[in-house]
C-alpha cells in the first residue's frame, strides 16, 4: 500500500527532525498528548465565532493557515504514535471496523450521537 510507505517516511522525516534538535527529551507520551490537544485547539481558533456558511469563507480565505494547523495535529499525533509504538495505519483500520459495528447503517444513517453500551474507547464517532 502506497500509502502506507509514505506515511512511514513522514514519520521516519519527524524522527530525523526531532533527533537533530535533540527533543526527544521533550517527547514523552504526556506532552505529547497536551501537544495534540494545544494544537487541535489552534485548528479550531480558525473557525472561532463562525458558523452556517461561514465555514466556507474561512476555508476559502484562511486555507493556508487552515492547512498548517491540520498538519500541527498530524505531526503532533505521528509523534505520539512513535514514541508509543504505535502503527497508526493498523490502529486507524481497527477504529473504523469498531466504529461500523458499533453505528450500524441501518440504525445511524443520518443520525448524529453516541451509542451506548460500548465500552470506552472501543469505538466511537471520534
Amino acid at each position: 500500500m502506497q500509502g502506507a510507505s509514505e506515511l512511514s517516511e513522514i514519520q521516519a522525516r519527524l524522527e530525523r527532525f526531532r533527533d537533530e534538535r535533540d527533543w526527544a527529551q521533550f517527547h514523552g507520551p504526556a506532552n505529547l498528548a497536551k501537544a495534540i490537544s494545544v494544537e487541535a485547539a489552534e485548528l479550531l481558533e480558525l473557525f472561532l465565532w463562525v458558523s452556517g456558511g461561514g465555514e466556507e469563507t474561512v476555508l476559502r480565505e484562511r486555507r493556508a493557515a487552515v492547512e498548517a494547523e491540520l498538519a500541527d495535529v498530524i505531526i503532533q499525533c505521528l509523534n505520539f504514535a512513535s514514541v508509543t509504538r504505535i502503527d497508526v495505519v493498523d490502529a486507524v483500520r481497527r477504529k473504523i471496523d469498531a466504529n461500523a459495528e458499533k453505528y450500524p447503517v441501518a440504525e445511524w444513517k443520518g443520525r448524529a450521537g453516541k451509542a451506548a453500551g460500548f465500552e470506552e474507547g472501543a469505538g466511537g464517532v471520534g
